[in-house]
């Protein structure tokens, strides 16, 4: 395979008629393509390049195949800074556009609204270059098979390879038909996973070298992992967060706390309107990459709300508390849908698109802004050397606590927090003048999902029931809009009309999002919504010679490969979300199909788990609720939720609760309920010990 993309890089790249300069720019009148009947920010961003695009769908790919002509499939999303940028240089110009309408059908495509292209034909750029990223552009022959790819190319690049492409077709099709072959066939084969036939006997000890391995690669100083850039994974600091306290390793602790804490205090963080940005483009995270990505902030809020339950860090708390309000001034929708992100890019003054421009501040704005309090500000927030960013800007950027900072400047902490609080109103109705980033207002179910577990998480480790009702809003709005009467899902909604049938990261998130819920308020309608979710998943996702779940349904159309999601990245994979879930759904209904699939499932990648943990890394929470203690527990009785309320004052990874005010017949509640009275059950796999009737006693049970 390497041979064959090093052979067509090499004749793309030297042929000799490839040299002749670019032809001028043809003027022509601005008119709008077929994009501008989508829905998708994205896609509307490119409606009026000159550059015919289409959408991705049958009618577009017949085209190629009719005119026979190679597909340029162009990958990006809303907020991506280098996406705007080669729009900018090569799509929005004549010469390009030319050469790009003469010789290709154009598919434009929100990888956010359709992760399924953007699967395959990312793997195809990670297969022939050995890295990806967006925005992704792929050649690809008549029938969808790619042929060559790249992510950012300058304009002269891209008219370099657009010249080299269609000519290598006209003169020799045979050979890029021949190189499509090998590496369609790459694609198929790269995320195989074969079934595990022998019995795993998922271990501590095990889990203890796994962590070890993953030390080498972690930055106890800077936190995050080593070298720039640095995103913030929340998956990865989610299980060592849990590994730190059933482990009871204090230094993996403080090195996850060390993150969250180097992570709220930098630039990163927006110090003034809440939220975290996708990532850091040094190792301090200092400089973001400044689009505010729903899926970033609902995941860190969860986490955050986790680290304040075990360590009461007040300043996780603020954290949590401010993104949640970003994310309602900005992200929300009134019927209790959630936007997918803020752009990276902000109109300046000249009307040009920069990025960063709408959260970073000059000296003088700051002097003239806050007058006497400058000098203070200055220090606390680094406008000095430490803090500059580029063009005379600074990037708010904290080094030091409240605490220290209170004590090295002789305030009283109160003091310093009335001051912090006034300087952040100010700002932000300053900042509130300037051109505001634009909004992709697409609704995704998924990040949906993630952002409404992200409510719960809050409420039951703060106990604001606005929080609550935020959740419980945001899952009728998915059962209402996002489920159909056959149990199949809607991936997107914009608009007022839900499009796009939906992956096995919709089904998973939102598995996972109602069973917590039901867990918030042992209300079994979530808990039964999650469960047909699953049943059809099962039924329409399930690769039943492997055990894992393919990204499409079998009810739709496929690309060239039909994908199967593992790796947990920015994300956690559908796959190991499934599979948590059918853990806890087994456990629940004691549906032994639903255990053993995904006890399977984790013993399919145990092999590339060991190898590889911090690739893998929510697949290890289901790994440690094998390999270590894990509790079922049951409270029954009228005064249930205020029992919960009291347990949810702990940090327990270990645990699934079930509950009910009256007799239930949930397989972990049956026979449970006794009348006047509320017991609390500690079990492990269906058997219990005594039930008490204080959640001290039961936590004693538990944490012995």
């Amino acid at each position: 395979m390497k041979r064959i993309v090093y052979i067509i890089l090499v004749v793309i790249f030297n042929m000799s008629c490839s040299q002749s300069n670019q032809s001028a720019d043809i003027n022509i009148e601005k008119k709008a393509n077929d994009l501008i009947k989508e829905t998708s920010p994205y896609l509307l961003q490119h409606a009026y390049n000159p550059v015919n695009w289409k959408a991705w769908n049958n009618e577009s790919l017949e085209l190629a195949k009719v005119e026979n002509k190679l597909i340029v499939i162009s990958v990006g999303y809303s907020a991506c800074h280098w996406c705007h940028v080669m729009e900018e240089e090569s799509f929005e110009n004549d010469s390009i556009a030319k050469l790009m309408n003469e010789n290709f059908i154009n598919i434009k495509v929100d990888r956010e609204e359709r992760p399924d292209v953007d699967q395959v034909y990312m793997n195809a750029v990670q297969l022939m270059t050995g890295s990806g990223g967006w925005p992704l552009n792929c050649i690809a022959l008549p029938d969808g098979r790619p042929v060559f790819g790249g992510t950012y190319f300058t304009k002269k690049q891209w008219s370099k390879i657009l010249k080299d492409m269609s000519k290598l077709y006209k003169d020799d099709p045979e050979k890029v038909i021949a190189f499509a072959e090998q590496l369609t066939e790459g694609v198929k084969k790269s995320d195989l996973i074969t079934i595990n036939k022998e019995e795993i006997q998922f271990n501590p000890l095990a889990m203890k070298t796994m962590v070890k391995q993953w030390r080498t690669s972690l930055d106890f100083k800077n936190g995050g992992r080593e070298k720039a850039p640095k995103f913030p994974m929340p998956s990865n600091l989610n299980i060592l967060l849990r590994y730190s306290f059933q482990y009871e390793n204090e230094q993996i602790q403080n090195y996850v706390i060390n993150t969250l804490s180097k992570m709220a205090n930098g630039g990163l963080y927006d110090q003034i309107g809440g939220g975290f940005s996708r990532y850091s483009v040094d190792e301090r995270w200092h400089v973001p990459h400044f689009e505010k990505m729903l899926y970033d902030n609902a995941q860190l809020v969860s986490l955050y709300s986790k680290a304040y339950q075990l360590t009461k860090n007040e300043d996780f708390k603020k954290v949590v508390i401010e993104t949640i309000d970003f994310i309602e001034k900005e992200l929300t929708q009134r019927d209790g849908a959630f936007y997918s992100s803020l752009d990276a890019d902000s109109y300046n003054a000249d009307g040009e698109l920069e990025e960063g421009m709408f959260y970073t501040w000059t000296s003088e704005e700051l002097k003239e802004i806050l007058k006497s309090d400058y000098s203070l500000f200055k220090s606390y927030y680094n406008i000095n050397a430490t803090g500059k960013w580029e063009k005379g800007q600074y990037i708010l950027y904290k080094t030091k606590t409240d605490v220290e900072f209170s004590k090295s400047n002789n305030l009283e902490l109160l003091e310093l927090e009335t001051k912090i609080l006034s300087w952040k109103n100010t700002l932000y109705k300053v900042r509130s003048s300037r051109n505001r980033p634009r909004t992709d207002d697409k609704i995704l179910t998924s990040w949906n999902a993630l952002m409404q577990k992200a409510y719960i998480d809050a409420y039951r480790v703060f106990g604001n029931s606005s929080y609550l009702e935020k959740a419980i809003k945001n899952a009728s709005f998915i059962k209402e809009n996002q489920i159909n009467a056959d149990g199949s899902m809607f991936h997107n909604f914009k608009n007022g009309k839900s499009t796009i049938a939906g992956f096995s990261e919709d089904y998973a998130h939102a598995i996972a999002a109602f069973i917590e819920l039901y867990q918030a308020t042992f209300n079994e309608e979530w808990l039964n919504s999650a469960k047909q979710l699953a049943d059809y998943s099962i039924q329409h996702f399930l690769n039943k010679e492997s055990s894992m779940f393919y990204f499409t349904s079998d009810k739709e159309e496929n690309l060239i490969a039909r994908k199967t999601e593992v790796y947990d990245d920015v994300i956690p994979s559908s796959n190991s979300v499934l599979a948590e879930s059918l853990f806890k759904l087994g456990h629940y209904y004691s549906n032994k199909e639903y255990s053993d699939l995904a006890k399977q499932m984790l013993s399919n990648m145990n092999e590339d788990i060991e190898e590889s943990p911090s690739s893998y890394s929510n697949w290890l929470v289901l790994y440690l609720n094998y390999s270590n203690p894990f509790y079922e527990v049951g409270i029954s009785g009228d005064n249930a939720q205020d029992k919960l309320k009291e347990l949810d004052q702990s940090y327990l990874p270990n645990v699934l609760i079930s509950g009910a005010k009256a007799k239930s017949e949930l397989p972990l509640l049956q026979n449970k309920y006794i009348e006047g009275e509320t017991y609390v059950y500690v079990c492990v796999n269906g058997t219990c010990k005594m039930p008490v009737t204080s959640t001290e006693k039961a936590l004693s049970q538990i944490l012995k």
